[in-house]
């Protein structure tokens, strides 16, 4: 088993059902798995800590095939191991997605398909290799607006 941080595997990090299904080959590359480290340990890692319970990522790393059958960029961040889409069980998105906006640096913050309480998740990035935008978005499953916004 390889560890990216004190909580959090590689495995946990890379599963998809997609891939399963479809044969797909969603092993990162060294740099993504540096990159993987990196979200683990400046995003995921301090949301733990702050809310001292076990958190489930979603989705982490994305090959391109993966991202392009699930209709999503290519060129999204998951593909480079720098964004994780997560809920932590128990806590208000939105009030994780504040904590992590007070708290925390990151690139780009997005609260998606929140409707209260634990509705939607979380997509966080962070990267090393360029200046992070500090981003904050909300949304809905059509459109993004700029900030956090409670519905």
């Amino acid at each position: 088993m390889v560890r990216l941080s004190t909580n959090f595997t590689l495995s946990e990090l890379i599963k998809s059902q997609t891939c399963e299904r479809h044969g797909i080959d969603n092993t990162p590359n060294k740099e993504q798995i540096i990159n993987l480290r990196t979200l683990c340990e400046n995003i995921l890692e301090p949301v733990r800590s702050h809310y001292g319970v076990a958190i489930t990522p979603s989705s982490g790393f994305r090959c391109v095939q993966l991202c392009e059958i699930i209709g999503s960029s290519a060129r999204s961040q998951h593909t480079k191991g720098e964004a994780v889409d997560f809920e932590v069980a128990g806590i208000d998105n939105y009030e994780c997605a504040k904590w992590i906006e007070s708290n925390l640096t990151y690139d780009q913050l997005i609260l998606e398909c929140y409707r209260g309480g634990n509705t939607g998740w979380i997509h966080c990035s962070y990267t090393y290799k360029d200046a992070m935008r500090g981003e904050s978005l909300t949304y809905d499953g059509k459109n993004y607006v700029h900030g956090l916004v409670r519905e």
